[in-house]
């Protein structure tokens, strides 16, 4: 059964884009001699919509499939199975030709605004480009209208001649803003737009980018591992796992009752602004890393790493199941197990939070 966020407090409207168990495998080079070659299973039957106007976000450590994910949806690296629908049109089998005027209506931001503009273009340059691309405007109204959307982002239309060693890094990105909303798009996929910037910057960007699809209607696809920028922005949330969806939820329920013990783990490292209730909360570590994408669980991919792990986890793959909250745990109900399990995996933790 496909994983979904179709049944999280999703809103009534037609899906703008919906992904129906989606995979993205890639091959490597065989280890050995007689060796079967690896695969990278970065998305790994993966299963959500997204309403227009709405904010979906997409949450989890590195490497766990967020950005794959991303470029698979614009077509920028090829899907291994399972299918891609724009307002009920599949795309995922296009031809290049014929995928071109849905690019015009998905457009992507980019984590890195130092790397994601040429150095070598002028912001005029860089905005117009993808008008010019789709043939829109003639040449006089593409310096207007890039005059207005630098405006529209908050940065002074004189600008238009400058270069991008010129900006900060917030100024990059609003310029990176501007070129995504340089072609009238519905759809923006934010892929982690604000990681790279300053604590105070990021706050400005998401403020903007809320202002904007108030504006314009946007709905976004809003990728990042901050827990805690997403909960300003989104409207649902489903929290990524090596390539699965293990939790998905309307932002206000995921935040207030998490269920998973990785959106847990996830949501006791986000600091608190009351100092005293940071002091007091109790924090949950992963024990090691997160296993590479090319290891093959029989069962839940999260079992190596879990503290609530019991015999079902290691031999049968947990569904995303349930109502407007689903998880896929097969003791995620059970709150008294893993009280308990925590407290075993963590023996001093009640010490801990006296002393503090």
């Amino acid at each position: 059964m496909p994983e979904s966020l179709a049944g999280t407090a999703a809103s009534p409207q037609p899906a703008l884009l919906e992904v129906r168990n989606l995979a993205v495998h890639f091959p490597l080079q065989r280890r050995g001699f007689g060796s079967s070659p690896a695969i990278i299973r970065a998305v790994d039957g993966l299963s959500f919509s997204l309403a227009e106007g709405e904010t979906l976000g997409l949450v989890g450590e590195s490497g766990c499939g967020k950005s794959t994910l991303a470029r698979a949806i614009l077509r920028l690296v090829p899907t291994s199975a399972g299918e891609i629908f724009y307002e009920g049109q599949r795309i995922d089998s296009l031809k290049e030709s014929e995928m071109r005027p849905f690019r015009q209506q998905m457009q992507m931001i980019f984590q890195d605004p130092f790397a994601s503009l040429n150095p070598r273009m002028t912001v005029s340059q860089i905005i117009t480009e993808p008008m010019q691309i789709f043939r829109l405007h003639d040449r006089k109204d593409r310096q207007l209208e890039a005059m207005r959307l630098l405006e529209l982002v908050g940065l002074n239309p004189r600008f238009l001649n400058r270069y991008p060693h010129e900006f900060s890094g917030g100024q990059r990105q609003r310029i990176g803003i501007a070129r995504a909303l340089a072609v009238k798009p519905r759809l923006i996929i934010c892929d982690e737009p604000v990681s790279a910037l300053d604590v105070s910057i990021q706050a400005q960007v998401i403020n903007l980018l809320m202002d904007l699809q108030q504006q314009l209607g946007l709905a976004y696809l809003f990728i990042a591992h901050d827990l805690a920028v997403v909960r300003h922005i989104a409207n649902r949330v489903g929290v990524m796992y090596l390539g699965r969806l293990v939790e998905a939820a309307d932002a206000e329920m995921l935040y207030a009752n998490p269920r998973h013990p990785y959106t847990r783990a996830l949501l006791s490292s986000v600091p608190l602004p009351d100092p005293r209730s940071e002091r007091h909360r109790q924090r949950i570590v992963l024990a090691g890393e997160v296993p590479s994408p090319d290891t093959i669980y029989p069962g839940c991919k999260f079992v190596d790493r879990c503290v609530m792990k019991g015999v079902d986890c290691q031999q049968q793959v947990p569904q995303l199941a349930g109502g407007d909250h689903r998880v896929a745990c097969h003791f995620a109900w059970d709150e008294e197990r893993y009280q308990s399990s925590l407290a075993d995996a963590n023996p001093q933790a009640d010490i801990a939070h006296d002393s503090a």
